[in-house]
């Protein structure tokens, strides 16, 4: 099969990347192939999920018309500067125009050492796979911007992980592109401005046609970040690892790692395991994004204009960040609680809500989901602490024309809660995807109540939870 491949970053210079076929792999055996994005993308899914598919998808086998290309880039992690990171386990094979005119990057994960790896060995293995196919295909059932996953395979090969063999997986994924933050920061710290200028002109024509020139590029990315972690804190979600290199410039999530859905609701709760002072975590996140696009902006600055002024135009894009981010998580926070159009007067009651639930240890997707049912009290540890918000939370729906479809539509029923993940890898490690599928396939309808997932909705049990996350690779 000839797929439409159009690979219009490895058309840039050499410098941007290394050009890295992936490394095959033993005997590669399919676990899934999203459909319906092959299908959006153009792509025969049923030719996917075949022997030659398969072989693609593991690295072994490149069809006509891909490039593949490891992309390079830089980046602050956990604050710390790192001159050259770069894609050291991921190859991108290329681009496809899907039916709709969008253009989105095919990429492998797992697909072996790259110039760009630092002393591990390319791989991944396969519970890191299967997480980031789950929460990522939630994340885009559940509406927000996001790469997705086209397949996973394994690779008949195992791979050495903290002391155990574990069985290597291969994951394939879909994105706008993967152009990030650390992309610009790769070129600046080497004063490259060429390069920058390419990169800016790329950025624009293929994510912000509407941009005008680097100001227009950088507002439109901060906008973008802005409603992104707007739409993250609405759904409880914790990235876990907010350095510049895990931040698209295209506005999408990417690089699922140790990234959780929080159960209790606390504005503190962090999850990953390498996150040791809480730099990422669940409040910290819009700061933390913003500290991101002051990066972005400081590699822009030679393109902007010279001295004070380009970095007072600068500073003042990246300054729209915080109230663009604002009135996002009030729209979004407002329709959590009915509200069609919340107002700043509306901030108490949210926020007398969240602290509420804090206090309690109330389970955060439950709790919202039970506004709609009225079943949010029994959240609570003392219901009385609910029972004391609901009256000026009547009073304001009182004007309200529809509010219970409005929470419907805001409030997921189900999460990919971090438990059913678990269980879902470990059933696999053994050879049993069964629980995976069933979870894919309730994730994809999150807001629509289906008893035969009923069972996917309960918060876990004290035993059950899970407190950490790891970086799998």
């Amino acid at each position: 099969m000839t797929l439409p491949f159009d690979n219009s970053y490895a058309r840039m210079p050499d410098r941007f990347y290394a050009r890295q076929a992936p490394t095959p792999v033993r005997a590669p055996t399919l676990i899934a192939v999203n459909r319906d994005l092959a299908e959006r993308l153009g792509l025969d899914p049923d030719w996917l999920s075949g022997p030659e598919g398969v072989e693609m998808l593991a690295g072994n086998r490149m069809p006509e018309g891909t490039t593949p290309i490891a992309q390079a880039y830089a980046g602050h992690q956990f604050g710390g500067w790192v001159p050259r990171l770069g894609d050291g386990r991921a190859v991108l094979l290329g681009e496809v125009v899907a039916l709709d005119g969008q253009r989105f990057d095919i990429q492998l994960k797992g697909a072996g050492r790259t110039p760009f790896s630092r002393g591990g060995d390319g791989r991944a293995w396969l519970g890191p796979v299967l997480r980031e196919y789950v929460v990522s295909e939630a994340m885009a059932a559940l509406g927000l911007p996001t790469t997705r996953a086209l397949a996973a395979v394994t690779t008949g090969e195992t791979i050495a992980r903290d002391g155990f063999a574990r069985p290597g997986a291969v994951f394939t994924r879909v994105a706008a592109s993967h152009i990030r933050v650390g992309t610009f920061q790769f070129f600046a710290a080497r004063g490259d401005i060429e390069a920058l200028r390419l990169l800016t002109d790329h950025v624009i024509a293929r994510h912000y046609p509407e941009a005008d020139g680097p100001l227009g590029l950088l507002r439109a990315v901060v906008a973008a970040q802005a409603r992104l972690i707007a739409g993250w804190m609405s759904v409880g979600f914790i990235h876990g690892v907010m350095n510049t290199d895990n931040m698209a410039v295209s506005g999408e999530t990417i690089d699922y790692g140790p990234c959780a859905f929080m159960d209790a609701y606390h504005p503190q709760t962090v999850f990953s395991s390498i996150d040791q002072q809480g730099r990422y975590a669940y409040a910290n996140q819009p700061q933390i994004a913003a500290w991101n696009l002051a990066q972005l902006a400081s590699c822009l600055l030679p393109l902007l204009g010279e001295g004070d002024a380009a970095i007072d135009t600068a500073t003042e894009a990246v300054n729209e960040f915080v109230p663009t981010f604002q009135q996002a998580w009030l729209q979004r926070f407002g329709r959590k609680i009915g509200l069609a159009a919340a107002t700043e007067a509306d901030l108490p009651l949210i926020q007398s809500l969240l602290s509420r639930m804090a206090d309690n240890g109330a389970d955060f997707t439950r709790t919202f989901r039970g506004l709609v049912t009225g079943a949010a009290r029994d959240e609570f540890i003392d219901p009385t602490a609910f029972d004391a918000w609901e009256p000026d939370w009547r009073a304001r729906l009182a004007g309200e024309t529809d509010p219970k479809t409005m929470m419907a539509q805001a409030n997921p029923v189900r999460i990919p809660r971090n438990h059913r993940i678990e269980a879902a890898i470990a059933a696999g490690v053994e050879g049993d995807y069964a629980p995976f599928h069933r979870l894919n396939a309730a994730l994809a309808r999150p807001y629509e109540p289906d008893p035969d997932f009923a069972d996917l909705e309960a918060a876990p049990l004290n035993e059950e939870r899970v407190l950490r996350t790891f970086c799998g690779t």
